[in-house]
């Protein structure tokens, strides 16, 4: 099971992604959980506290693995070894924070961008474990032939219409991709008049609608691992469904 979750910041897309995770790895999951977001806090939404360094500032590995300066390098390089080496192991979650995908115009953007590439071919392709991948409110980290490794993009919402149109663009991006499944999840729900909203704007399949809670607001500020509730726990079984 693959699933690459995403939308707009502040809508509970990491917390969520760390809820799955910690669930998955309680029921005795192997799961690897990859911050692909630039803004990352997945780590901490976890509970890991040490500080853990950016595959994309391996320097020295990614010169190795892809090529030093030059106009040649290495477009899939082997990287199961740093899986292993990079990977924080946490109550039976692996964790990777991959950093940011670099523009064109930014130095040797080529060999660090195919670097991380290779790493989410691996895992989407080549692994066995469940992979959680907390993504931006873009796919920035999924190339169209990567994101055919993607069983379901999982889009989280909350009942704004700013929240709405970034789900709409997070949908058409990934169908674009290749992606074959997107749900949505409308979160931080308050009422009835919320509810109604997101089952009558949200753009397409909705997996899940998750009430406002304040203790999970207060996990998200201050840190430390959010609750499994009974929510994420329906919510996975919804997924468990589409993608077996």
């Amino acid at each position: 099971m693959k699933i690459a979750i995403s939308g707009k910041g502040g809508t509970g897309k990491t917390t969520i992604s760390a809820s799955l995770a910690l669930s998955l790895a309680e029921d005795g999951f192997r799961v690897y959980a990859i911050d692909a977001d630039p803004d990352a806090n997945l780590a901490s939404l976890l509970g890991i506290e040490e500080k853990v360094k950016p595959l994309a500032e391996l320097e020295e590995i990614i010169k190795k693995k892809v090529g030093g300066e030059g106009g040649l390098f290495t477009l899939n390089p082997e990287v199961d070894d740093v899986l292993e080496d990079y990977a924080v192991d946490f109550k039976g979650i692996k964790f990777l924070q991959m950093g940011g995908i670099k523009k064109a115009n930014s130095s040797c953007y080529c060999r660090e961008n195919s670097f991380l590439k290779a790493v989410i071919d691996t895992l989407l392709f080549e692994k066995d474990e469940i992979v959680i991948m907390d993504m931006g409110a873009g796919i920035e980290h999924l190339t169209r032939g990567t994101s055919r490794g993607v069983d379901l993009m999982l889009v989280v919402c909350e009942p704004t219409v700013i929240s709405m149109e970034t789900a709409g663009n997070v949908k058409k991006l990934a169908l674009e991709a290749g992606i074959p499944r997107v749900g949505f999840v409308g979160n931080k729900v308050k009422n009835e008049a919320e509810r109604e909203f997101l089952t009558r704007n949200l753009p397409g399949e909705i997996l899940a609608l998750i009430p406002y809670d304040d203790l999970l607001l207060e996990k998200s500020l201050t840190g430390g691992q959010p609750l499994v509730t009974d929510k994420v726990k329906e919510l996975l079984k919804q997924i468990e469904k589409i993608v077996g």
